[in-house]
């Protein structure tokens, strides 16, 4: 899947918010079958599910059930991400937040993300919040 039609990129907040039934949920349920994340995304929902005491093997099978779409973080997004610091760094963004901006920018599809502050970045990539 590269750009399918109603393709999406899941930020790791909208996976999480689907994981622990938060509002938007639905949204994220919604667009699983047509969804990428990149690697590192998923690396940072697990390393949520872990640090909230969830055993490793259980996180597994959570994240595995889901039959997300996980893209490699490859050297193209890796500069992409990187390009993308100086236009994010005010509202604080991580490598995880850059790698899925980066992952959408690069496939041209907008990403869902549980974090509203994203709709204030212009970096060529639509952010649909879940809620």
């Amino acid at each position: 899947m590269s750009g399918g039609a109603g393709a999406v990129v899941l930020d790791a907040s909208a996976v999480l918010a689907l994981l622990h039934e938060e509002p938007g949920a639905d949204v994220v349920a919604d667009a699983l079958a047509r969804a990428l994340v990149s690697a590192v995304n998923l690396s940072e929902c697990v390393a949520q599910l872990v640090a909230a005491g969830v055993r490793d093997a259980d996180a597994r099978a959570a994240l595995e059930l889901l039959g997300l779409t996980v893209v490699p973080f490859d050297a193209e997004q890796a500069w992409d991400a990187g390009c993308l610091r100086t236009a994010t760094r005010r509202l604080g963004l991580s490598l995880g937040d850059r790698a899925c901006l980066a992952l959408a920018r690069l496939r041209g599809l907008p990403v869902l993300t549980a974090d509203r502050a994203w709709v204030r970045l212009d970096v060529g990539v639509e952010v649909r919040p879940i809620r």
